[in-house]
């Protein structure tokens, strides 16, 4: 080789940029060591949030629908926990034994509007249902009598009853068909779960002060309906319902007059009700389905009697014990041995004397007058009535699985306290949610600490 090649070859080698290997290694590794950082992080993330959410997602291990739907009635009921799931949640609860509303501040949200409470049919499992409106359990929220379904009308500006299947969560949009209907509310459950019987309001003036108001039946296997009855406006028909026994006749009650008639829309007979009587609740059939049961007010007593459905003709105290110092009862059911369950509105305030009815407008109780319930048990014989289901202030309304009442078991409850799932896979999605804003912000930070710490750890182990 030449001096004069040498000196091109290093001339030629001078003007090659130099390839900074360090820094180049060292930002490689920071590259590598962030993505591994991130991926760590989104793992774990990952693994928290399924932590939390596999409680509210997972299948049960035992099918609810192969449970029995009879269950039992917890001895008493509370208020639901703060941020309680709902009742499309999983895990599903199955079939209910009780569901309730009020006017309580875990009972209610937004303007007025209810949190309808369930209760599973054999734990103390709590679940939710948002309404758009006040509702009243037993009124225009109504459980099956399986417990499985409950028909509630969202009121979310399309007129429609909605049915939440707590089996398996699923919902389905239930319409009347009723032209020019501004409401449809549920009022009543057939005794097989294949019919709901359903009120319509439908407006008579522009500015809607005044409706008409229509009672259909619908069969939900193909969606047909029967009109039942139609009032021009006033009072509501079909607040109380009553189905008999065999599922071919109802009665309602429209004012103070109620009305007999099959399934198919045929009336059967209609009568006006005694002074201070009225049509005693959707358990107002006896379970031979012979009598119409009414309750009827003496003074601060309410008793039933037995009256005869093809024409009101009034047959006697049916023998059980009056219930004092209420402001009203309502007949639910029947046991299998033929012992009624009613429920018992208790005054507000608990020494008022003024016992109002509790639907003085044939809507739904009048809450001013009502300060909590009670479920009794009417032994035969005039024995006094047994308490078998108490709830705290401002529980205003209940309503029971029919097949819970027919099995007439009660089983000692332990209502859930503190909060609920939804409240803390809130809070920690809220602070995963913070932690990943605040590791970005200083993610610069975080990796010269984790190359700091590398040094240290590769200098200790030399």
């Amino acid at each position: 080789m030449t001096a004069r090649l040498r000196e091109a070859l290093h001339d030629t080698a001078a003007q090659v940029p130099a390839y900074q290997v360090e820094q180049r290694a060292l930002a490689t590794a920071r590259r590598t060591r962030r993505r591994r950082a991130t991926a760590v992080a989104a793992a774990l993330a990952l693994v928290v949030l399924g932590g939390l959410a596999v409680p509210a997602t997972r299948t049960p291990p035992a099918d609810p629908a192969g449970r029995a739907a009879s269950g039992a009635l917890p001895d008493r009921i509370g208020l639901p926990p703060l941020g309680s799931l709902h009742a499309t949640d999983r895990p599903r609860t199955g079939p209910a034994s009780v569901i309730f509303t009020g006017e309580a501040g875990r009972l209610t949200y937004d303007d007025e509007c209810s949190l309808v409470t369930v209760v599973d049919g054999d734990t103390d499992a709590y679940r939710t249902v948002r309404s758009g409106w006040e509702m009243t359990a037993g009124t225009d929220v109504v459980l099956s009598p399986q417990g499985r379904w409950i028909a509630h009308d969202p009121q979310r500006g399309d007129p429609r009853v909605e049915i939440i299947d707590l089996v398996t969560g699923a919902t389905r949009q239930l319409r009347s068909g009723v032209s020019g209907t501004v409401g449809t509310e549920p009022a009543g459950w057939s005794p097989d779960g294949k019919s709901l019987v359903v009120r319509d309001s439908v407006p008579t003036h522009p500015d809607r002060s005044d409706h008409r108001r229509l009672l259909s039946l619908i069969r939900l296997d193909d969606g047909s309906s029967v009109r039942l009855a139609e009032a021009p406006s006033g009072s509501v028909p079909g607040v109380v319902v009553a189905f008999a026994p065999g599922g071919d006749r109802l009665a309602w009650q429209t004012g103070h007059v109620v009305t007999v008639a099959h399934t198919d829309g045929s009336v059967i007979a209609s009568f006006p009700l005694a002074p201070g009587t009225e049509l005693a609740g959707k358990g107002a059939w006896t379970p031979d389905g012979r009598w119409l049961t009414v309750a009827r007010r003496d003074d601060a007593r309410w008793t039933l009697r037995r009256i005869e459905p093809a024409t009101g003709r009034d047959l006697g105290a049916l023998g059980t014990a009056g219930v004092d110092d209420v402001v009203g009862i309502q007949l639910l059911g029947w046991t299998a041995t033929g012992v009624p369950w009613v429920v018992s509105y208790l005054p507000h305030p608990p020494d008022s004397p003024d016992f109002t009815r509790p639907f003085p407008n044939d809507d739904r109780p009048e809450y001013g007058h009502i300060g909590s319930i009670e479920v009794l048990s009417l032994p035969p014989d005039g024995q006094p009535p047994t308490t078998l289901l108490t709830a705290p202030r401002q529980v205003v309304s209940i309503d029971i699985a029919d097949e819970v009442i027919r099995a007439g078991q009660t089983r000692v409850a332990d209502p859930p306290r503190g909060v609920g799932g939804r409240f803390w896979i809130w809070t920690a999605g809220i602070v995963l949610a913070v932690s990943a804003v605040a590791a970005y912000r200083r993610r610069e930070q975080l990796t010269l600490w984790w190359e700091n710490r590398r040094v240290r750890r590769s200098a200790g182990a030399r």
